[in-house]
């Protein structure tokens, strides 16, 4: 009983800490992520020097990094490489789902709705290019309105 206890303890603190550094500890503000300065203004949070915009489900940069990767490697024809890539999109919002949804439930299906389309597009059995740049295409702009930038 004391070793279910503790490995009950040790699971939860993993799965935590990994929830905490995928809703945000890890993440860059928008506007390092995409080159782009800027100032505060209204819906937006500062750091330091740095503002970016956050969503009613918090900070999505990171997950928007990861698409606008995938975005490029479509773009260069890599459809392996997107494969692989969007898996690390696919892992890192499961693992965050059950901190970002309660936010804004809303929202967050979404999102959810346009990753899945994306990863069926790209996972496809025959990927097709224009297919995969339109999901991708939807998914970027989502993350865009829902951090108030479209």
């Amino acid at each position: 009983m004391n070793l279910h206890s503790s490995l009950a303890r040790s699971a939860l603190a993993a799965v935590t800490a990994l929830l905490l550094l995928t809703a945000g500890g890890c993440s860059r503000p928008a506007e390092q992520a995409n080159g782009t300065g800027g100032t505060a203004s209204a819906g937006q949070q500062t750091a330091g020097t740095e503002a970016h915009t956050v969503s009613r489900l918090g900070d999505l940069s990171s997950f928007r990094a990861i698409a606008s990767d995938v975005s490029a490697i479509v773009d260069k024809g890599d459809m392996p490489g997107a494969r692989a890539r969007i898996k690390d999109l696919e892992i890192a919002w499961d693992s965050a789902e059950a901190g970002l949804k309660p936010r804004a439930a809303e929202d967050w299906h979404v999102l959810d709705k346009a990753i899945d389309h994306s990863l069926a597009a790209v996972r496809a059995d025959a990927p097709n290019a224009a297919d995969c740049k339109a999901a991708l295409a939807v998914l970027l702009g989502t993350f865009d309105r829902l951090q108030g930038k479209a």
